[in-house]
């Protein structure tokens, strides 16, 4: 099921609240909110696929298994939290990895090994590393004892089940045990709303117009100009940008529904001025997941700065790893850790640089690796950094169509016909330039949710606008043939 579906927004999310805190005042205690909670949570999740729900139940059954013997026994506990990684990784490995794995072998040594069709469980990637914070924690002695209800319904709490953000259970659970928590509350309600209806709108208004023209230049063409790879370009990066963040906000919003705060997961990522800002704002809950139980393990920046260089690397590959099964993903990995690297030997040794700069460099590196990111081969890759290089030629806008003739002597022979004109045969040049130019200030002047949340208040003006955004988003899913997937579902 998915947040842009007239399916969830007009029968599962009102019957759900309805029904949670209609439980709550005919109920003492938080067990029958929470079981509610916990079921609705498990047909969001089966709506999808109901023959992987089995699955996520067994996941969850397992891992409080074995965080119970961590927190109560003290015996064998390293062997038991060795099993349950082993458990965790092994399944993602299995589901994830290994049609990838077989691939490789089978090109390396020769081998005839047939790759097996496996399908991705939905939030796989999500719920297994949120159940590895929970093992670890238990580890280290940092969480209470929680009931298996607790825990169940904090996994699989659908607001943030299928892309994060990733949590933590100290800081949610006593959330759902709060009478506070329990009462509907209007204001949370109306801010949540908010949250809602902004990030429906970044999806239907403004990621899923730009995926357009993404796909026309990284999927469609065989060869992309180099005005048209610089605009499918940043068409992704703005795309992913608006689609990831707009599920983080109506994750936000739909968990305030219910009186529950999530972290936040993004905070103007495209404002950074160097790749370490970056990644702090960039979702943030995976970067505090990958430095707090990866980094810090192998020593963090403990020791010598080769040390500390070598922990990035490979934090970021397991990063670029987790996002997807291919050799793709983990160049992105390599290429963002190669750049953390040299910001951090930067930082230590060379002269700062002038604001305008850096930003533009960080941004145009974030730009460059997104093509990793999106290609579905290597070779698309290539085709899109071949265009932006200008290697495949310039297409010229019709306007300057009688110019065409004037440049035609600077063409090199082995390009073929260098500079020809462009009659849009299948996107407007002028259309895609003002998309991108209003995505890029919204991005880069307009506030970010985590600023309007923190000041929101009822007033007229909030619910027009609300209500704006509402309506053209309901505006643009009835006029949809398939609701269109969040792209990080993907990962």
């Amino acid at each position: 099921m998915l947040f842009n579906s007239t399916i969830f927004l007009f029968i599962f999310l009102p019957l759900t609240l309805a029904l949670y805190f209609g439980c709550q005042r005919l109920f003492r205690g938080a067990s029958t909110g929470k079981f509610l909670l916990l079921v609705a949570s498990v047909v969001f999740y089966g709506f999808w696929n109901p023959r992987h729900v089995p699955l996520l139940l067994g996941s969850i059954a397992l891992n409080f298994a074995l965080g119970r013997h961590l927190q109560t026994n003290r015996n064998y506990r390293h062997a038991v939290l060795l099993t349950g990684l082993a458990a965790n990784v092994g399944l993602l490995a299995y589901f994830k990895y290994k049609a990838f794995a077989v691939e490789n072998l089978d090109a390396l040594f020769g081998w005839q090994f047939p790759v097996p069709p496996v399908v991705l469980p939905l939030a796989l990637s999500f719920f297994t590393f949120q159940q590895i914070a929970y093992l670890v924690d238990c580890y280290r002695g940092r969480l209470s004892h929680y009931a298996l209800l607790d825990y169940a319904v904090v996994v699989s709490f659908f607001p943030h089940l299928i892309a994060g953000p990733i949590i933590q259970y100290r800081d949610v659970i006593p959330q759902f045990e709060s009478s506070k928590s329990r009462a509907f509350q209007l204001a949370h309600f109306n801010q949540g709303l908010y949250l809602l209806a902004i990030g429906l709108a970044k999806k239907l208004l403004l990621a899923d117009t730009l995926s357009y023209w993404a796909v026309k230049g990284f999927d469609d063409l065989p060869s992309v100009p180099f005005a048209h790879a610089w605009l499918a370009s940043l068409s992704y990066t703005l795309q992913l940008y608006f689609d990831f963040s707009g599920y983080s906000d109506m994750a936000i919003g739909l968990a305030l529904m219910f009186n529950i705060r999530l972290p936040t997961n993004f905070h103007s990522p495209y404002k950074a001025l160097t790749i370490q800002d970056f990644w702090r704002r960039w979702h943030i809950t995976l970067s505090h997941f990958l430095r707090d139980y990866l980094y810090v393990p192998l020593g963090g920046s403990q020791g010598s700065n080769g040390k500390t260089y070598c922990n990035v690397l490979i934090v970021f590959l397991v990063g670029g790893l987790w996002h997807g099964a291919g050799w793709n993903f983990l160049f992105w990995g390599l290429l963002h850790g190669l750049a953390m690297v040299t910001y951090l030997s930067w930082s230590r040794y060379g002269r700062p640089l002038p604001g305008w700069l850096a930003w533009f460099l960080t941004f145009q590196f974030v730009n460059f690796a997104w093509v990793f990111f999106r290609a579905s081969t290597w070779a698309d890759a290539m085709k899109m950094l071949r265009g932006m290089a200008g290697l495949s030629g310039f297409i010229l806008p019709g306007a300057l169509e009688r110019f065409a003739a004037l440049l035609k002597p600077l063409s090199v022979t082995r390009f073929g016909n260098f500079f020809t004109p462009f009659y849009g045969t299948y996107l407007s040049y002028y259309t895609i330039s003002l998309a991108l130019a209003v995505g890029l200030l919204l991005v880069l002047a307009a506030e970010n949710s985590n600023d309007l949340r923190s000041r929101f208040t009822p007033r007229p003006r909030t619910a027009l606008y609300t209500g704006f955004l509402l309506f053209s988003s309901l505006m643009i899913i009835e006029a949809q043939t398939h609701v269109a997937k969040f792209l990080y579902f993907n990962f």
